[in-house]
């Protein structure tokens, strides 16, 4: 415990736990407290942080879930069209520069059918990255962070991260285009829109099999119904588009499956149409897919939790509306609107 350490020039020895001895040379050990060398060396702490340590769960241990990398690299690319809005010049260069980096790397770990997408909206996004701004690179360190995190996981051969991902970039491309317009920066603004091509093709190849394989998954008929009221409660002035989009069946399943995880619906799909308006979407029911993937990834709250909002008026329900979700299922299906 702390043995041939060092502290203050001194040579400290522990030979008991409650004192630390100091020698000189040629001279008998000095016994002293080890709290007069740092605060941290008194025995009480010793005994705290060992206690820490050793002692055993008084309950079965929860299995830890390692974090998916790509939900955490999309978290990241999601608050960069915010950081565009509200951050300075030389902080959104920043993130522009940094969401670049993250483009360089996804032909790497994509499948092979996505990499000339991929690196043709790259190279594309080159030229976007770069202005007459001086970027402030300490910034959007947690987008390098995440993007760092991905090279190390596998290619992401069949899965929906790939995709998820993919959408949010969209996103990001059209902030950074609109970024740029504000600045008249007519070349970066030219690059981002091929960028977007490249980028949307990408997309519809990765999220086609993922997509498929939520829908296969969908719910009864009944769940079906319950969920298309609460489309309507929660999102009114969006449901016709959301029911009518061809993600809807993908939609259902992953509500499905949060609620199973004890999740609530209801506040899963206003804190999914709440984090960003939906109304530039082509496919607003995908979009809320990936999010709602997202959000349900979370630890559920507990019982307390959700008491505790309750009475704090965190969760209200919905107001209600007169529509018919059966004949706004047909409107809906009628009507498809085309993201971005």
């Amino acid at each position: 415990m702390y043995e041939n350490s060092y502290r203050g020039g001194s040579h400290l020895t522990t030979c008991r736990p409650q004192a630390v001895a100091k020698r000189r040379r040629h001279r008998r050990p000095i016994w002293q407290s080890g709290s007069k060398f740092a605060p941290d060396l008194s025995f009480l702490k010793i005994r705290e942080r060992l206690t820490d340590l050793d002692t055993p769960p008084t309950t079965a241990p929860e299995k830890r879930r390692r974090p998916n990398l790509w939900h955490q690299a999309t978290a990241a690319a999601e608050r960069i069209p915010t950081r565009l809005a509200q951050s300075d010049d030389a902080t959104a260069q920043a993130h522009i520069a940094a969401f670049g980096e993250v483009l360089d790397a996804l032909p790497v770990l994509a499948p092979k059918l996505l990499r000339p997408q991929l690196q043709q909206t790259a190279t594309a996004f080159e030229r976007a990255t770069r202005s007459r701004i001086r970027a402030q690179h300490d910034q959007a360190r947690a987008l390098r962070s995440a993007i760092r995190a991905l090279r190390t996981a596998p290619v992401a051969e069949g899965g929906s991260g790939l995709a998820m991902f993919l959408d949010v970039a969209l996103l990001v491309v059209t902030a950074t285009a609109h970024w740029h317009q504000l600045r008249q920066h007519d070349q970066q603004v030219t690059a981002a829109h091929q960028a977007l091509i490249h980028l949307r093709a990408a997309y519809e190849q990765a999220a086609t099999a993922p997509l498929a394989t939520l829908a296969l998954r969908k719910p009864p008929a009944q769940t079906v119904d319950r969920l298309v009221r609460r489309i309507w409660e929660t999102a009114p002035s969006q449901a016709q588009q959301i029911l009518g989009d061809r993600g809807w069946d993908a939609l259902t399943t992953v509500l499905t499956e949060a609620e199973r995880l004890g999740h609530n619906p209801d506040t899963l799909l206003q804190q999914a149409i709440h984090q960003r308006p939906l109304d530039d979407a082509r496919h607003p029911a995908e979009v809320l897919t990936w999010r709602i993937r997202r959000l349900g990834e979370r630890r559920a709250p507990s019982t307390r939790a959700l008491a505790a909002q309750a009475r704090s008026g965190m969760v209200r329900p919905a107001p209600s509306t007169q529509v018919s979700p059966t004949n706004a299922m047909r409107e809906a299906t009628a009507s498809r609107r085309p993201r971005w």
